[in-house]
C-alpha cells in the first residue's frame, strides 16, 4: 500500500489548512485511516482516525478544530484543520491499518510539514 500525502505548508496562527492522503495498491477496504503528527523532540501522536463506516476519534487537543473525512470510492482521507495554533506545527503522517492486525497491515505515508507561525 502506498500513501501519498499532500497539503502541508506554512500558515499563521488562526488560519486553516487541508491535508489529503490517497491510498493505492493492496487496499483492504475495512481498514482504518488516519493522521498522526510528530513534532521535533516528541513522539508521534494520534491526531484523528476514521473507519470505513465513518466512525471517528480525535486527540483532545484538536477536537472542535480539526475534521477528518474519508472518501471510500477514491481511497482518500482528508484532514481539515481550522484555528491552527503554533503547537500544531509538526510533520503530519497518513496511516492505514487494520485494527488487531497491524503486524500484517500497517502503512505510513511520507509525511507533510505543517508550520503554524505565531
Amino acid at each position: 500500500v502506498q500513501l501519498q500525502a499532500s497539503g502541508g505548508g506554512l500558515v499563521q496562527a488562526g488560519g486553516s489548512l487541508r491535508l489529503s492522503c490517497k491510498a493505492s495498491g493492496r487496499i483492504i477496504t475495512r481498514n482504518i485511516m488516519g493522521w498522526y503528527r510528530q513534532a521535533p523532540g516528541k513522539q508521534r501522536e494520534l491526531v484523528a482516525i476514521v473507519t470505513r463506516g465513518g466512525a471517528t476519534n480525535y486527540a483532545d487537543s484538536v477536537k472542535g478544530r480539526f475534521t477528518i473525512s474519508r472518501h471510500n470510492l477514491t481511497n482518500t482521507v482528508d484532514l481539515q484543520m481550522e484555528s491552527l495554533k503554533p503547537e500544531d506545527s509538526a510533520v503530519y503522517y497518513c496511516r492505514a491499518y487494520l485494527a488487531g492486525d497491524t503486524n500484517n497491515y500497517n502503512y505510513w505515508g511520507q509525511g507533510t510539514q505543517v508550520t503554524v507561525s505565531s
